[in-house]
C-alpha cells in the first residue's frame, strides 16, 4: 500500500528564528500520529539549522530541499549538489516546481537530468509536473502531464519512477486562491497514473503522486478521501504548524 507524504515547501520564506518555531511546533501537534510520512522543504541555508533541530528533537519529520544542480562539484557558482544536500541530512529535492519551470526557464528534458542524478545520488525526487490555465482551458492537463513525465520515462525508463514522488500541482491553483474540486484533481491523478501504467502497472501502482493544488485544513480531508492522491505538496499552508499539521493528519485519517 502506498504511503501518503504530506511535504511543506516554504519557497523563499524564513528566518532562524521562524525555522525553529515552525519545527518545535509541528513536532508538537505532530506526536502520535502514524500512517503518514511528513517532510519540509526549507531554504538551503537553513538545511543545518533544521537538521539539527530535528536531531536534537529525534523528530519524523523528514528533511527535503528545494532544488539541485546537474553537477557533482566544480566552478557553478550559487548551485547544489546532491552530496552537499546529503551531507545535511536532505532526502526529499522538490525538482520540476513550476516556479523553476517559469522563472528559471528549467525544460522537460534539463528536469529529467536533475531527476537522474537524484537517483544516481540516492535521494528521492519529487517531481512536479502540472498544466498553466491556459493549457488547462484548452482541454491540455492531461498531454502536458505525460509529456513532463515522458522526460523522465524515455530517457530513464518507467522503473526510474520506483522510490520516486509525483506531485501534480495545476499551476493555476498555486497561490491564487482557485482549487480543482477533489473529484477533478482525482481525475487528473488517475490519468497519470493510468499513462505510467501503460508502461508498467507495477510501478503506477505503487509510485506516490501528490497534490499540489492549494491543499489546506478544511479541504484536505475531501482530496485524500480520492483514491490516487497520495497526500500533498504544501505551500503558504506549511508556513503554520498548526495548519500543516492539521493536513498531514488528514491525510494519515483518510489512508488508515
Amino acid at each position: 500500500m502506498r504511503r501518503p507524504l504530506v511535504m511543506g515547501n516554504w519557497k523563499l520564506n524564513g528566518s532562524k528564528a521562524m525555522v525553529a518555531d515552525l519545527i518545535k511546533g509541528l513536532d508538537a501537534q505532530l506526536a502520535g500520529v502514524e500512517g503518514v510520512d511528513v517532510a519540509i522543504a526549507p531554504p538551503v541555508m537553513y538545511l543545518d539549522l533544521a537538521e539539527q533541530l530535528l536531531g536534537k528533537a529525534e523528530s519524523k519529520i523528514l528533511l527535503g530541499s528545494q532544488n539541485v544542480d546537474v553537477n557533482a562539484s566544480g566552478a557553478f557558482t550559487g548551485d547544489i549538489s546532491p552530496e552537499m544536500l546529503k551531507d545535511f541530512g536532505a532526502t526529499h529535492i522538490i525538482i520540476g516546481h513550476s516556479e523553476r519551470r517559469d522563472y528559471h526557464a528549467e525544460s522537460d528534458e534539463y528536469v529529467a537530468k536533475k531527476f537522474a542524478f537524484l537517483k544516481e545520488h540516492g535521494l528521492v525526487p519529487v517531481l512536479c509536473i502540472g498544466e498553466s490555465e491556459a493549457q488547462n482551458e484548452a482541454g491540455e492537463t492531461v498531454a502536458v502531464c505525460a509529456r513532463q513525465l515522458d522526460a523522465v520515462i524515455n530517457t530513464q525508463g518507467v522503473e526510474a519512477l520506483n522510490d520516486a514522488v509525483i506531485a501534480y500541482e495545476p499551476i493555476w491553483a498555486i497561490g491564487t486562491g482557485k482549487a480543482a474540486t477533489a473529484e477533478d484533481a482525482q481525475r487528473i491523478h488517475a490519468e497519470i497514473r493510468a499513462h505510467i501504467a501503460a508502461k508498467s502497472e507495477e510501478v503506477a501502482k505503487n509510485v506516490v503522486i501528490q497534490y499540489g493544488g492549494s491543499v489546506k485544513p478544511e479541504n484536505a480531508e475531501a482530496y485524500f478521501a480520492q483514491p490516487d492522491i497520495d497526500g500533498a505538496l504544501v505551500g503558504g499552508a506549511a508556513l503554520n504548524a498548526e495548519s500543516f499539521a492539521a493536513i498531514a493528519k488528514a491525510a494519515a485519517a483518510a489512508k488508515a
